[in-house]
């Protein structure tokens, strides 16, 4: 019976200290101060947002780019200093690299892109590289939570891009990732460390698209009297021939409106139904709405000289 118990307690023992192991894993790391500090860069290109999270090396005089020896085999010691063998480059030629240090380098995009033109999913990745003399490979892994590349599976990439490195004549002490060059659906992703420059492009596949759907949520978070949201989805999907939606959210916009004339007849708010009378296209009723937002506008001693502009131009058929 004594043997049994002692069994028993030991058992015990043994699955406390094993799941207060697994329990210490499972923390958030501490916060203390690191060699390679992390940093963000985030850019929002039309309304999407792309995202890099990455730790920043430094080259402290050392060899950052070079052939691997060739007597040591494998992966293991591309991310562990402790192994790395003295005066080996910190980024071996044809080894998969975490791009960066600590945890591997995260890329987040909210929506579907195009990344040098290959379609990547909206999502959270982990961005490793294999660098190359000549040419470098991007890689977008769907693990985003590994340490380094220790863990890297082939397996679960969602992507993989071609790149050309571009060598300059300044070194870049800190690794750095930048987003520079953003036009109205793409930006321009740099990686920069030492005296090399790795580009890559993100494009969003559909801004408009993207667009109205974030205006759906936008506009359906409005107060029934609330014009503004409502007015400001309709110019959009004007301003994009999206007729439907642009003629739905002038409706909203316009009852909302009235709600805030039949609570507060003053200029202020005939004034915004003048506008989005007008932008509506329903230029009679705008007319009626102007004339009442000048009235009261010289009553209350505001600025109606554009109203009036506009009341003139009405009347004259100058519309367009």
């Amino acid at each position: 019976m004594f043997s049994f118990r002692r069994s028993l307690f030991v058992s015990f023992a043994l699955i406390f200290v094993l799941s207060a192991v697994r329990f210490a894993d499972a923390q958030v790391r501490p916060p203390l101060p690191r060699a390679s500090q992390k940093a963000t860069v985030t850019q929002t290109v039309g309304t999407s947002e792309v995202s890099i999270t990455y730790s920043r090396p430094a080259v402290k005089g050392r060899t950052v780019y070079g052939d691997w020896p060739t007597d040591v085999k494998g992966e293991g010691t591309l991310d562990n200093q402790n192994v790395r063998p003295a005066g080996a480059p910190l980024v071996p030629w044809g080894h998969v690299w975490r791009t960066g240090a600590n945890e591997a380098t995260l890329f987040v995009v909210n929506d579907d892109v195009l990344v040098n033109g290959q379609p990547l999913a909206a999502g959270t990745y982990s961005l490793h590289s294999i660098p190359g003399k000549d040419d470098w490979t991007f890689i977008f892994n769907k693990d985003d939570g590994q340490w380094g590349s220790f863990s890297y599976d082939s397996a679960k990439d969602a992507l993989r891009v071609k790149s050309k490195p571009q060598w300059v004549a300044d070194s870049q002490e800190l690794l750095t990732f930048s987003m520079d060059q953003v036009a109205d659906d793409t930006a321009t992703v740099k990686l920069r460390w030492e005296k090399l420059s790795v580009p890559f492009t993100v494009q969003v596949k559909d801004v408009v698209g993207s667009t109205m759907r974030r205006l759906k949520e936008y506009v359906d978070g409005a107060k029934p009297d609330e014009w503004q949201r409502p007015f400001n989805a309709a110019m959009f999907a004007k301003q994009n021939k999206l007729d439907a939606d642009a003629s739905r959210w002038f409706e909203q916009a316009l009852k909302a409106v009235d709600m805030q004339i039949a609570a507060k007849p003053n200029f202020a708010n005939y004034r915004a139904k003048s506008n989005i009378l007008f932008n509506a296209g329903k230029t009679q009723e705008a007319l009626a709405a102007t004339e009442k937002a000048i009235e009261l506008g010289k009553a209350e001693k505001a600025d109606v000289a554009a109203l009036e502009k506009r009341a003139a131009d009405i009347r004259s058929g100058k519309t367009n």
